[in-house]
């Protein structure tokens, strides 16, 4: 019965301390790729967490499950787990897991069928507005200039996937500035951006009373941006992508009194211009490694008992 108990209490634990600790970080913003790796960590040990306990409780409430779950152990294994101590709360506490866990698929699938859907109807915009010439034949170019009298760009994913650039970014945007804008968008294509931004999104709209999955939404919305605009300045220069940023975006009245959803912006412009120090490299390891372990203490502590006896 401790196994569990100590499951939910981690992963209480890991949800509340975790935003919270990586709010007063002063890294983040200096190294997005490795403060989304930290964030994805946090969560998949939460997710164990729920997993692990769910499974326990569910052998303890079923031989059925119990047979499977332990199925290759010795029996002196199945007996230091006690699950006929766990009590008439275990069947009750698998169910409301397992309920979890089947919104969560729904809510990823939801997710993915929106952006799908999203995607579609993007692409016939785009034909629609940018159709085939008579006798053209479909190649597999990814740049797709589009008429329009905005300065915009973005990366449709897919297959095909498609960077698409309008005109008046083109009369905007010129040399490595333009240059910039692209490697931003190239950028989140090669990290796949999009299945984190899905993931994320999943978590939080299935679980909206769970602060630890809006944190987590919230900051990857945030963190893949500043990710992309590295990309962008290893190859162009911090100056030349601040300078794009500005020119694709000043006409949406960005670097005025906004709203602080619309604040972004101008704040990864002073990130580009008054860039931090960032870390050594000694230090990013040891980061890396410590994020990485987050996700194995829910699975040591499953195995305890287990080792227990056969240590």
């Amino acid at each position: 019965m401790m196994v569990p108990l100590a499951l939910m209490g981690l992963g209480a634990l890991a949800a509340a301390m975790a935003p919270r600790l990586l709010a007063r970080s002063d890294w983040a913003d200096r190294e997005p790729v490795l403060a989304l790796w930290v964030w994805q960590c946090v969560v998949v040990a939460v997710l164990l967490c729920c997993g692990l306990t769910m499974a326990l409780t569910a052998a303890a409430a079923s031989q059925a499950v119990r047979g499977n779950v332990f199925a290759p152990a010795p029996h002196g294994v199945v007996e230091a787990y006690a699950l006929s101590a766990y009590g008439p709360w275990a069947a009750p506490v698998a169910v409301a897991l397992a309920c979890g866990a089947v919104w969560t698929a729904v809510m990823l699938t939801r997710e993915i069928g929106r952006a799908r859907g999203r995607r579609k109807q993007r692409r016939a915009e785009l034909l629609d507005r940018c159709p085939a010439l008579p006798g053209e034949e479909p190649t597999g170019d990814r740049l797709v200039v589009l008429e329009g009298e905005r300065p915009e760009a973005w990366w449709l994913p897919g297959a095909p996937p498609r960077l698409v650039i309008t005109t008046a970014a083109l009369r905007r945007l010129k040399g490595r500035r333009l240059d910039a804008v692209l490697a931003h968008e190239q950028g989140h294509a090669r990290a796949r951006h999009h299945w984190l931004l899905h993931c994320s999104s999943a978590l939080a709209t299935g679980f909206p009373q769970v602060p630890v999955f809006a944190a987590f939404r919230d900051q990857v919305h945030r963190l893949v941006e500043l990710a992309a605009d590295d990309s962008a300045s290893r190859r162009f220069g911090r100056l030349t992508t601040a300078l794009a940023l500005v020119e694709l975006n000043e006409h949406r009245g960005v670097f005025g009194p906004v709203p602080a959803q619309l604040a972004e912006v101008p704040r990864r412009v002073d990130r580009l211009l008054a860039p931090a120090a960032r870390l050594s490299p000694a230090r990013r390891w040891r980061l890396t490694a410590a994020a990485a372990l987050v996700p194995v203490v829910p699975l040591v502590v499953t195995l305890v008992p287990a080792l227990r006896v056969l240590g």
